[in-house]
């Protein structure tokens, strides 16, 4: 439950903390601690424009809502501009802290029409969401977010580009980033959030949408001048067929010429803003979690996260046994044997134990309820992979069924839309999945918006370029594994599903799909388990692999999977990144860099008065070479301690400390 203490403020009450004041059409919010500025101008147009520090960040942009009931924001008439401070503690769930203090003040803009804006400045954020009193239903044609920035700025854009069905607005949100000025915006194309935009003087402004309900997702494109990003949504879905990868997408094939068909009082999702001044500020920041709605779940003791041993990624590549690897009883049960040896949560059974557009044609080789019934017999849970399209169908009969048996959950897939059915379908989903007490991890999905402290029987999401990419690309992993933390992972839960066995340098890195690599160093996977934040974190390597390591093997099982405490140690957005979390008594800390090697020398001043053993995982003299090689050892350590750690090409480094 929130702490929660809320003042109540008007105008003429204002104190310079709060400093919020009407001039004729013009209003201005700050944060608690007076260093971020949002300006409202309420003309012919609703404009909001943004400073930190004095420095402009956001210049005057527009922001509006056409609604078959009109144009909200657009000569807008203010009849009230109350202002509040509000100071809350969420207490959260499965996530990389325990609480989170929210503080913020807010102005609400209510005008005639029955509708209003909500602005809410944090020290470290800025959001707004419009909301409707109206009656009936709202035909919704178009939203105008705009954000314009001071100057022709470097970003980092996720640009859309594998289009299922070959189809705009479907594909997996999965790209690397391109590092351009925003005026080289690619032409008629599309950038997914979140977003990060330098903003000057190191600051740096990541682009997000919050509590994404029953509506379409955002996505950006360039303003006309080139320094500005405007919003883009897909048009409502009227048909759909099957199509895209292996004809199992549902890809619309007529579009509405509206976006949203929704109830006329209602409150809209969160367009926000994350500020930085240091690059490693954003590892710690909370916006999508402060702005999300509550949960839904009012007793959420039986979701339990954990670790999972995963069969896809290594195609179950299982060796020196006495039976025939595949899609079978055995296999399944040894990955359970695996998983309890090891203290491994959950087993996930991945595509191709049903036809995947039938959850009920189970192959016959597996008998289900067995490797379910063997499974709790050794304390290891089963998820179930399904696709989408399969679920929406058959989801009231197929979840009773599995739950009933005793499967954990389901690994949903292949969602690729993120229009307004889609997105109302992921929540419709969490809610009959919660009624029979299941797991919940969306796969070929867009960015996490808040579902996941809504209904927190979600676990995980994708919408990133996990190392499943090692299959069959030849990208710059090790580039894009040290940014996501500082965009993506802002968004919430990031399966990236880390794990690799087989490390290599990139002139020995090969694509295979049946016995996969990852570029970079064995202690650049390791560190990924503590930096990367996933409820249900894979174990993305066979058991075989995993047993010939052993020694890693221990220090990943060992890892949390949620935290009671975060603390960014250093960073930069695609050069490298360095964090700690505590779980209890114990700490664990994590540093990766891209291909430029580096020294970097960590703080351990976040460790409270006494003495601790590190148990340290760290590139070895050759892993340049061989990225498989590292040391470990084991040392002694206090809150006095200045660590010097050495990072090879892609490497990494990983410790876990305890008192001694």
């Amino acid at each position: 439950m929130n702490k929660r203490s809320i003042q109540l403020l008007s105008i003429g009450l204002l104190t310079a903390t709060v400093a919020a004041a009407q001039q004729g059409k013009s209003y201005e919010v700050k944060s608690r601690d007076g260093n971020v500025s949002v300006k409202v101008e309420a003309g012919d147009q609703l404009l909001w424009s943004v400073q930190h520090k004095g420095q402009p960040l956001i210049t005057p942009s527009a922001i509006s809502l056409e609604s078959t009931k009109g144009v909200l924001g657009k000569n807008p008439k203010v009849t009230s501009a109350p202002v509040k401070q509000v100071n809350t503690t969420i207490k959260a769930l499965n996530y990389k802290k325990a609480s989170i203090i929210d503080q913020y003040n807010e102005l609400t803009l209510n005008c005639k029409g029955d509708y209003g804006v909500v602005f809410r400045v944090y020290n470290d954020a800025v959001a707004y969401r419009f909301f409707t009193r109206k009656k009936g239903e709202l035909l919704v044609k178009n939203e105008e977010a705009t954000f314009n920035f001071p100057g022709d700025q470097k970003a980092f854009l996720p640009i859309q580009w594998d289009y299922r069905g070959g189809q705009n607005f479907n594909s997996s949100f999965e790209a690397l980033y391109r590092e351009i000025n925003l005026s080289q915006f690619p032409k008629d194309s599309l950038a997914f959030l979140p977003l990060l935009v330098e903003a000057g003087q190191n600051k740096k402004v990541v682009i997000l949408e919050a509590d994404l309900e029953d509506y379409p997702g955002m996505y950006l494109n360039n303003q006309p001048g080139g320094n500005g990003l405007k919003g883009v949504y897909a048009p409502y879905p009227l048909e759909v067929q099957n199509s895209g990868y292996n004809n199992i997408n549902l890809i619309p094939t007529k579009r509405a010429d509206y976006i949203a068909k929704t109830t006329g009082t209602r409150n809209f999702p969160w367009r926000a803003i994350a500020i930085s001044e240091q690059d490693k500020e954003l590892l710690n920041n909370d916006i999508v979690q402060k702005l999300a709605a509550p949960s839904r779940i009012a007793d959420a003791s039986w979701i339990e996260p954990g670790q999972v041993a995963w069969d896809w990624w290594n195609s179950r590549d299982i060796t020196h046994v006495d039976f025939k690897v595949g899609l079978n009883t055995d296999t399944y049960k040894y990955f359970i044997d695996f998983a309890a040896a090891n203290k491994v949560k959950y087993i996930v059974i991945d595509g191709g134990w049903t036809p995947q557009l039938d959850l009920f044609q189970v192959r016959p080789e597996l008998d289900l309820q067995q490797v379910i019934d063997y499974g709790k017999q050794k304390n290891v849970g089963v998820v179930l992979w399904a696709s989408w399209n399969a679920v929406v169908h058959q989801m009231d009969k197929a979840f009773p069924h599995y739950a009933k048996m005793g499967a954990k959950g389901f690994k949903i897939d292949f969602i690729d839309r993120d229009d307004q059915v889609a997105v109302a379908s992921l929540y419709q989903i969490a809610r009959k999945a919660a009624e029979h007490k299941l797991l919940v991890d969306y796969h070929g999905s867009f960015k996490p918006t808040g579902l996941h402290r809504t209904y927190p029987n979600v676990m995980g999401y994708e919408g990133v370029k996990g190392l499943e990419n090692y299959k069959w690309a030849d990208e710059d992993q090790p580039r894009y594994a040290v940014t996501i933390p500082y965009i993506r992972m802002m968004a919430g839960p990031m399966d990236y599903t880390p794990g690799a066995m087989r490390n290599v340098n990139q002139l020995n890195y090969r694509a295979i799909g049946s016995q996969p690599m990852s570029k970079g160093t064995r202690c650049q996977q390791l560190a990924m388990y503590v930096i990367y934040e996933a409820p249900l974190q894979m174990l993305s390597d066979s058991p075989t692999a995993y047993q010939r390591e052993q020694e890693c093997t221990d220090f990943i099982v060992k890892v949390p999977v949620t935290f009671d405490e975060t603390v960014p140690l250093d960073g930069k957005v695609g050069e490298y990144v360095a964090l700690a979390r505590r779980k209890g008594d114990t700490w664990h800390v994590g540093a990766m860099t891209n291909w430029t090697p580096r020294d970097l020398t960590l703080d351990f001043s976040f460790l409270p008065e006494g003495t601790y053993e590190a148990e340290i995982f760290k590139d070895g003299i050759n892993a340049d070479r061989n990225g498989t090689d590292y040391k470990r050892e084991v040392i002694t350590v206090s809150k006095t301690t200045r660590q010097l750690v050495k990072l090879g090409p892609g490497g990494g480094w990983a410790a876990r400390i305890y008192r001694k």
